[in-house]
Order: structure tokens, then C-alpha cells, then sequence
């Protein structure tokens, strides 16, 4: 696919400015700013699905895990009334409570049942794919192979769908060790957040020792983690310095760091806020890449691009290599309004960045 690559205006964000210093380099400072890049559809149904909630109900409303992985978008729901717990069996009975973009295994759906909470389910589409799958395989006797990391919520929620079935795979390394029952009948599956050349690699390593491995119907691996991962390739070529935002416990948002080292960037480093971005990294740097994660507001990568442009990084260009589209309905109880009128925030997804 041809990348285009197209000037923006300088960023005009307000706040706090000029803690970055404008040092000459060489040559001509630049950023390159990759797209697609921060929310996915997924992660905006399930935003979209908390502040509807509220506004439906009122709050509090009680959410299990963080919506998303990133600390922006939790602090400012909880600024809006939504309680973050870690299990069910701390919501009040009868309680609205959301279920995470990541997904739940059928044991917390029964907890919350039995504590006659009202669920709202917010698991993004392309995880519940995986967790039918799961089903699917487990109910032929396959046992699954699932490519993941271990304690990740969304590798609880599908390894719930089926334990008896699934070994979770946590590495290629682990793909020399891992044992299963009969190599005849044996899937992999995986996290969908995961990098995709690692799960690739992780793939081959578990094919080499059993060649009857089936793969999953499609893509594991969600289109816009893909899709971040190609444009932070091509941008990596490119790019002294790569600044991805999003937070530490945001999978998909670490493989972009990963990814932009394994791709050419002499240095990448995650930040959650624009002031984490430190000034030794841009000693002697004349082009700097910047990214998001897919569980990232827009208005965190502008402020970055702010802050750049005050040091020096003033030319902008995108480096566009897929355009998105795709948008999810949100959970049926949220579709309409308390007088059953059809809600114009009925699909969430955004098509750019």
C-alpha cells in the first residue's frame, strides 16, 4: 500500500507550554505522525457505553476493571460518576454494572447475576469473536492453544470460555515447551492486542512441532492493532526518536514501542502525558515519530505535538497507511433513551485518526 504524506497545520492546544527547548540540530526538524492512530471502534463503544450508562441511570455506575487500559480516559469517567471496581462481588446488589472493552469469562457474568446486578456488556465485538470461538473448538474437543499474556484481562475473560481446553501460550520460547494431549486436534487462538509478527513467529514455532495446528477462522488480532503496527512500521524508517502515547498497561500500546525499535527508530518510549516527554531525548534528533494506542484520546496526541511545535517540530506530516470505518452498535441497553427514542450515540467508532 502507498503511504501518502500530507502537511498539517501546527497544533494549537491550550495549557501548559515551553518546557521543551528549542536546540538546533543539523538538519530539518520534523515530526512524523502515523495514522491510524489511538481510539479504535471497540474502545469507543465502550467509552461511549460508560457516559451513557450515566447518563441514563445516573451515577454511580459501577464498572468492573478499567473500560479501556488508559489512565486519561478512567479519571476522567470517574470524574463523571463511574466507580471502577476490581470484581463483581464489590458492586452493590442490584447495581448497574459495565463489563470492560476486554471482555469477562462466563464465572463473573454468573457472579453478577447472583448479586442481581444489571450488566451492561461492553466486551469489544472482535474479543467476543474470540471467546466463540473458544466455545466452538472446546465443544469439538480441541484443545486451544492461546497465544496471550498471562493475567491479561482479555486472557482470563477467553481462557474463562473454555478452561479445560486452553493452555495459554505466553511467548514464542514458550511454543518450544508447551505440551498438549493429542497434536491431532489442537487450534491456536490469540490475545488480540498482541504484536503481530511476534504471534506470527510464536505460530511457526508451535507449527514446527505440531503440523496439524489449525488457525482460527480469521484474524485474531484486531484490525486497528494491526493497522498501528504497520503505520509505526513506516514511520520507524524514518524517525530518530518515536513517542507512542499510551499507558503501561495498554498491550497494544507497549507492542507499538516494540514495534518501532524492531523497525529502525534508534529510540521509542510510552508516555501517558506530554509531560513525560523529556528533553535529553531530543538531543541531536531531527525527525521524531508519534503515535498513539488504540485506547488513546486524540487530545493526548495533540498536546505531545503542542509541545514539539514549541521546540522546533513545527513541520508535521502524516504518514496515512489504512483508513478506518469500522463502527460497533452500542450494548442494547443503551441504544435508546429512557422514553425508548433511538439515541444518535447508538454506534461508536471513529473513522480518522
Amino acid at each position: 500500500m502507498s503511504t501518502p504524506v500530507v502537511s498539517l497545520p501546527v497544533p494549537r492546544i491550550p495549557g501548559r507550554r515551553g518546557r521543551l527547548q528549542d536546540i538546533p540540530v543539523d538538519g530539518r526538524k520534523r515530526v512524523l505522525l502515523a495514522a491510524p492512530r489511538g481510539y479504535c471502534a471497540g474502545v469507543d463503544r465502550a467509552v461511549i457505553a460508560v457516559e451513557k450508562a450515566l447518563e441514563r441511570f445516573g451515577s454511580p455506575v459501577y464498572v468492573r476493571k478499567q473500560i479501556v487500559h488508559n489512565i486519561h480516559v478512567v479519571t476522567e469517567l470517574e470524574a463523571k460518576g463511574a466507580v471502577f471496581v476490581d470484581e463483581v462481588d464489590e458492586v452493590p446488589e442490584g447495581a448497574h454494572v459495565v463489563f470492560s472493552a476486554h471482555g469477562v469469562s462466563p464465572a463473573v457474568v454468573s457472579a453478577a447475576a447472583d448479586r442481581g446486578l444489571q450488566a451492561i456488556d461492553a466486551t469489544c465485538p472482535l474479543v467476543t469473536k474470540v471467546h466463540r470461538e473458544a466455545v466452538r473448538f472446546a465443544r469439538d474437543d480441541h484443545e486451544i492453544l492461546l497465544i496471550g499474556h498471562l493475567g491479561h484481562e482479555e486472557v482470563e475473560g477467553t481462557a474463562g470460555e473454555a478452561p479445560d481446553h486452553v493452555t495459554i501460550v505466553n511467548s514464542p520460547d514458550e511454543a518450544d515447551t508447551v505440551e498438549v494431549r493429542d497434536p491431532s486436534k489442537v487450534v491456536w487462538l490469540s490475545q488480540t492486542t498482541l504484536s503481530v509478527d511476534e504471534t506470527m513467529e510464536t505460530v511457526r514455532r508451535l507449527r514446527a512441532r505440531f503440523p496439524q495446528l489449525q488457525d482460527p477462522p480469521s484474524d485474531d488480532i484486531c484490525y486497528a492493532t494491526q493497522n498501528r503496527q504497520v503505520a509505526i512500521k513506516k514511520v520507524a524508517k524514518g524517525a530518530d526518536l518515536v513517542i507512542v502515547v499510551g499507558s503501561a498497561n495498554s498491550s497494544n500500546s507497549v507492542r507499538l514501542v516494540e514495534v518501532a525499535l524492531e523497525h529502525g527508530a534508534k529510540a521509542a518510549y510510552r508516555v501517558d502525558y506530554v509531560d513525560e516527554v523529556r528533553q535529553e531525548w531530543l538531543d541531536g534528533v531531527e525527525t521524531v515519530g508519534v503515535t498513539s494506542g488504540a485506547s488513546v484520546p486524540e487530545v493526548l496526541v495533540q498536546e505531545v505535538l503542542a509541545e514539539l511545535a514549541g521546540a522546533g517540530y513545527r513541520d508535521v506530516e502524516e504518514v496515512r497507511t489504512a483508513e478506518e470505518d469500522l463502527m460497533f452498535s452500542l450494548p442494547k441497553e443503551l441504544r435508546s433513551d429512557a422514553a425508548g427514542r433511538r439515541d444518535a450515540r447508538a454506534l461508536g467508532g471513529r473513522g480518522r485518526p
